[in-house]
């Protein structure tokens, strides 16, 4: 699709918007450009290691003071509506106090006895303890196993850091077992999605800088794929890649500047 027919954006925010505290060029002035050109977009991110409303503060610290909590989609909510579906309400966690808080307030039982799931997503709180404890669970396999999002790396400014997925790397080589993962590229982030926005999702493009989530879940649910490489993925990687975006460019800035 030309990309003046888009009708609403779903924006990456690590390594897309920002890196760790500094926004990444033409981040400002992309969503200026879409406020003032009243096109829909939501942050989709696979990143749940902060609540929605922490991400709203960080975006208003960034100078992003039009972001509200309805423009924010991640990973961790889409598990809670996930957990809800299936009537999985105690669980095993392994997240972040800001996730913690979250899964609280959906009124899901954290424990460490005999829960329906083990539920492992980007926790930057991680402790050998909770790996043991998890290992242990796990070797159930009447337990189910979940996680929030595939990413294997999370960029930040000083280059990049254990993620979701690498963490469920180190537990399948202790247990073997694989988690259903949650995130991107799951159809249901796209819909999800698509729902929020009212928006068809062959009309929506996905702006992101992972070929493994961001362009896969893009190409397959047939939204438009734009790959940005200010974050994980190298002109070398997409050489390498059998994944194929619609669009490439170096930054929000040069989208900015093709869009205009």
């Amino acid at each position: 699709m030309d990309l003046k027919n888009i009708k609403g954006f779903l924006i990456d925010m690590d390594g897309t918007t920002y890196l760790s505290h500094r926004l990444l060029p033409g981040a400002k002035d992309f969503l200026d450009f879409l406020h003032r050109n009243k096109k829909p977009y939501l942050f989709f991110t696979n990143n749940p290691s902060s609540s929605v409303k922490d991400y709203v503060k960080k975006f208003h610290e960034l100078g992003l003071t039009q972001v509200k909590e309805k423009n924010i989609i991640t990973s961790g909510q889409a598990t809670i509506e996930y957990l809800k579906s299936h009537k999985i309400n105690k669980i095993y966690l392994l997240a972040t106090p800001s996730y913690e808080a979250e899964i609280k307030k959906a009124k899901i039982k954290l424990t460490d006895r005999n829960p329906q799931a083990v539920i492992l997503s980007f926790d930057k709180t991680l402790t050998y303890k909770k790996l043991e404890t998890a290992a242990h669970l796990l070797a159930n396999k009447k337990i189910k196993y979940i996680a929030t999002n595939p990413d294997l790396v999370c960029p930040t400014i000083n280059g990049p850091i254990p993620d979701c997925g690498a963490i469920a790397a180190l537990l399948e080589k202790a247990t073997g077992r694989i988690p259903l993962y949650i995130g991107k590229p799951n159809k249901g982030m796209v819909l999800a999605a698509a729902k929020r926005l009212g928006l068809k999702p062959e009309t929506m493009a996905i702006i992101g800088d992972r070929l493994y989530t961001d362009m896969k879940m893009a190409i397959n649910h047939k939204l438009t794929s734009i790959l940005v490489l200010s974050g994980e993925t190298k002109k070398s990687d997409l050489q390498k890649s059998d994944l194929e975006p619609d669009y490439v460019f170096e930054n929000l800035r040069e989208l900015l500047t093709k869009l205009k």
